[in-house]
């Protein structure tokens, strides 16, 4: 299997506990992403995170094409980082480091995902036509939402 990695990292005027206190609620993931994804908790969501929280969504991921995405938190490390990892959903394999870094401005909000795609050889197409601009569209719409959300400009 292929893995592809994509990475995006945001500066907030925030300190790091805020920053965790809103990245690490589950409630707040919808409020990121975009909405033509319909993305619908589909289990209950406590408001603190904790390892082996799993959490199931219904999202859409093509026009009239929704999937059941079950995610399970297996790395809490309050406030520097959190991972989440897919354990059933749209991609063979999914690894999402959420970190959070202390710098002059406030806070260093930083993402890595590590990604495995179905489609064997053709991965790497299905990826460049696909699934990385998806992604690209995801976490600039992520982007623009938290300048929004917290007052700044953006870049």
């Amino acid at each position: 299997m292929k893995l592809f990695r994509f990475e995006q990292s945001q500066v907030l005027p925030m300190s790091q506990d805020d920053a965790w206190a809103f990245f690490s609620d589950p409630k707040n993931l919808a409020k990121i992403t975009p909405p033509d994804m319909n993305l619908v908790p589909t289990s209950p969501v406590p408001n603190e995170m904790y390892p082996g929280l799993v959490v199931t969504y219904k999202v859409k991921i093509a026009p009239l094409v929704f999937v059941n995405w079950v995610t399970e938190m297996t790395y809490v490390d309050a406030p520097h980082y959190f991972v989440d990892e897919q354990r059933f959903g749209p991609y063979k394999f999914w690894h999402h480091l959420h970190q959070f870094t202390p710098c002059p401005e406030g806070v260093l909000a930083e993402d890595v995902i590590n990604y495995g795609l179905y489609g064997g050889v053709f991965s790497t197409v299905i990826n460049a036509a696909l699934v990385k601009r998806q992604l690209e569209g995801i976490f600039a719409f992520r982007k623009k939402t938290l300048a929004h959300l917290f007052d700044i400009e953006e870049i």
